[in-house]
């Protein structure tokens, strides 16, 4: 299954395709089987190899701008009509409307299937939920003992010690580290 941090970097993805006026955006999810190098497609397709450019750009600036990632590589920028983008988890594909028609990824992964941004969205916003709610439950008492022994030896060690004696042993510590200067006397000569 995918981590969650994988499908809010998919849904970043999605969301600037989305603000680059990308057609037709959709999400395979692919089946493991049959797919190990990765787990979800991002196809979408521009009007022109300007428009594809300005969708892969705002894709990789977003991921870097907002989770500091960037793609492991990315082919066709040059020519515009097939870019594709490598985020491991998941590949971005950004076609030209004729290049689309003509490989169609849609059939070629026939067990693939199609998710829609809001279920994924769903998924991802219910496993963030359930893990923080797994945080919470953690009970105090299930810390390790010794955690539990370094904290309770510390807040002993706070009780004893007063305000004056910290005061003391620090001026007594830096009174010992600082040497005085010693200064050498010339020695007087004697004329005779």
């Amino acid at each position: 299954m995918p981590s969650i941090e994988s499908n809010q970097l998919l849904l970043a993805a999605a969301a600037a395709c989305e603000d680059k006026k990308a057609e037709d955006i959709r999400i395979l999810a692919l089946d493991p089987a049959e797919s190990g190098l990765t787990d979800y497609f991002l196809i979408c397709n521009g009007t022109n190899e300007r428009q594809n450019v300005a969708i892969t750009d705002e894709v990789e600036l977003r991921l870097k701008r907002e989770f500091g990632v960037y793609p492991n590589s990315v082919e066709g920028r040059r020519q515009g009509e097939w870019i594709l983008m490598d985020y491991v988890d998941f590949i971005v594909h950004v076609f030209s409307a004729e290049k689309r028609a003509f490989y169609g990824l849609e059939r070629l992964r026939k067990s693939a299937t199609t998710i829609s941004i809001a279920d994924l969205n769903a998924e991802v916003s219910a496993r963030i939920t359930e893990t923080r709610a797994k945080k919470k439950k953690i009970p105090a008492n299930k810390t390790p003992a010794k955690v539990m022994e370094k904290t309770t030896a510390a807040k002993a060690v706070a009780k004893t010690a007063s305000p004056k004696n910290a005061a003391a042993k620090k001026s007594l510590a830096k009174k010992s580290t600082v040497k005085p200067a010693t200064r050498k006397i010339p020695a007087k000569r004697t004329t005779k």
